[in-house]
């Protein structure tokens, strides 16, 4: 598992570093906001650690950054901050986690092993799609870092169809079968509705094939 942590303190940057390292945990760290968004632009990371007040950017504008470009990663906070607002806005962001300092470096893993043990547990009913997405075979729904996606019936149909052909191209007369059942709705109409779908979606997990169809992408 790969860690991409965010800390301006040296010897607290450094011993979470060690920790972690000395745990498994493959990790790299930075002290500057805005040298942690370009590195995490380029790299890929299991999850962030993130302090909230850095020198660049702080945490949250970060995170913020991150999910405007797609980019979403599991994300633990660690910071001295209690305003409500601002741990309010890292939950708004889609955090996992809120480990306030000062804290013991055991806590900090034990609330990552929570993470994954949650991840785990879900594992045998989802199909992961991205770090972020995942498909719930049993109960038909797409699930983003943890929540429901909010889809109408038609595109749930839809995102069914594809999710349970990962891969594969799925043509316009099998969506047109499955979805509308069989009936006379021509190319044009399944392009406007695959349009609103992907649309609705937080990362690019459908691809057109032109003239073709559709398929989901696993990534």
């Amino acid at each position: 598992m790969k860690i991409g942590l965010l800390e301006d303190e040296l010897m607290l940057r450094e011993a979470i570093r060690e920790y972690l390292e000395a745990t498994g945990y493959r990790v790299d760290v930075y002290e500057d906001g805005l040298e942690a968004y370009e590195a995490m632009r380029q790299k890929r990371y299991d999850l962030y650690i993130l302090d909230i007040n850095t020198p660049g950017i702080d945490g949250l504008s970060l995170l913020e950054r991150l999910q405007r470009e797609k980019i979403f990663v599991p994300t633990i906070f660690i910071s001295a901050i209690t305003q409500i607002e601002q741990i309010s806005r890292a939950y708004e962001l889609g955090c996992y986690d809120y480990l306030k300092k000062p804290f013991h470096l055991k806590e900090l893993t034990l609330h990552i092993e929570r993470l994954l043990k949650i991840a785990d547990l879900r594992a045998c009913s989802l199909l992961r799609i991205t770090s972020m997405y995942s498909y719930d075979l049993e109960r038909r729904r797409l699930i983003f870092d943890g929540e429901d996606q909010p889809l109408t019936q038609r595109q749930t149909q839809i995102v069914d169809l594809l999710a349970s052909n990962l891969g594969h191209i799925i043509g316009f007369d099998t969506l047109r079968h499955r979805v509308w059942d069989d009936s006379e709705v021509d190319n044009a109409t399944i392009r406007a509705e695959m349009h609103r779908v992907r649309k609705a979606l937080k990362e690019e997990i459908i691809e057109s094939v032109k003239g073709v169809g559709y398929r989901m992408v696993k990534n």
